[in-house]
């Protein structure tokens, strides 16, 4: 999420009940998860595990609960519960705001876009020009739509992030880490009926210009699709992952979380892509292993019936 302007880290302190670090003059420019930082950006760690990779990113503002050492230029922001801090930030800078109108005020729509019967376009949100929006489709707030895009009855751009936090305590097991960022699909993009595309927890999904989806699709948190890729119905996409240029995707292939599915790579029908791939392949199974070798391992399977007869006969 970038802030409409920059924010002195002493405000985001005061406003989390943090005690500063470091560089107290800096200007927080945004909040990012740890893959997605950039100079100016604020980050949170809570986890042992990963305080070391997130105090070296490129965040230049760290929420974290203990005392570290960090590099110059940098601050940390110490407080005990660095995802309730991440939450009040979120909640403040970024709150809900429910919008009664089919298309909201603050939103925009271009010249020749056709808007069909019960869609509603929430708060700053962006369509451009020559798009089709057919019924009951749902932009929620800040989504950006390209130019000649054509969104199918019934889709959903922008729904919150499948992203929850670990409680211990017996009353929350799960508790839902709020989405700050957004989806932007750009031009001569088309999205079938029913499908689903969630918005970045604090960054961006995108959708690359080109893409075509068929029915029934849905797209994780943080994804970013390359261009004029294909996806047959039915396909999900977890969170955080990379699709590059013209991969084609059939029905019912499952990919997994935080990997890369590298450009030209097509993938056969109800396979399952569990780690990253290399592009220009063809890939069939779950998990999916080069298609030609896996159609001649099922040849070898048919003739073990034929083999163990073989071999009892001998005996």
């Amino acid at each position: 999420m970038r802030f409409d302007k920059p924010i002195p880290v002493t405000t985001i302190a005061q406003l989390i009940g943090a005690r500063l670090a470091g560089n107290i003059n800096g200007q927080v420019t945004g909040i990012n998860e740890l893959h997605k930082v950039e100079e100016g950006d604020l980050a949170f760690v809570d986890h042992p595990k990963y305080y070391d990779t997130c105090i070296n990113s490129a965040a230049t503002f760290i929420i974290i609960n203990k005392e570290a050492g960090f590099p110059e230029g940098k601050a940390l922001l110490i407080v005990d519960e660095p995802f309730e801090a991440y939450l009040k930030i979120v909640n403040h800078y970024r709150p809900f705001n429910p919008s009664m109108k089919m298309i909201s005020d603050t939103s925009s729509v271009g010249e020749g876009t056709v808007i069909m019967p019960n869609v509603y376009i929430g708060n700053h949100v962006q369509v451009g020009k020559n798009c089709i929006i057919h019924p009951n489709v749902t932009i929620m707030d800040y989504c950006v739509i390209g130019d000649n895009v054509i969104l199918q009855a019934g889709t959903v751009i922008g729904s919150d992030a499948f992203y929850y936090n670990k409680k211990t305590s017996r009353d929350i097991h799960y508790k839902k880490m709020n989405s700050c960022g957004r989806v932007v699909i750009e031009d001569s993009v088309e999205i079938g009926a029913n499908c689903t595309i969630d918005r970045g927890v604090s960054g961006e999904t995108i959708i690359g210009a080109g893409t075509k989806m068929d029915n029934l699709v849905h797209i994780g948190h943080d994804t970013v699709v390359g261009k004029n890729c294909l996806f047959a119905g039915q396909v999900g996409i977890a969170g955080a992952t990379t699709i590059e240029d013209n991969v084609i995707l059939w029905g019912q292939v499952g990919v997994s979380k935080t990997l890369t599915i590298g450009k030209d790579a097509v993938v056969y029908a109800q396979s399952g892509v569990k780690d990253s791939i290399a592009g220009g392949k063809v890939y069939f199974g779950s998990p999916v292993e080069d298609a030609k070798e896996k159609m001649k391992e099922f040849v070898w399977i048919k003739r073990i019936p034929l083999l163990w007869e073989k071999v009892m006969g001998r005996k």
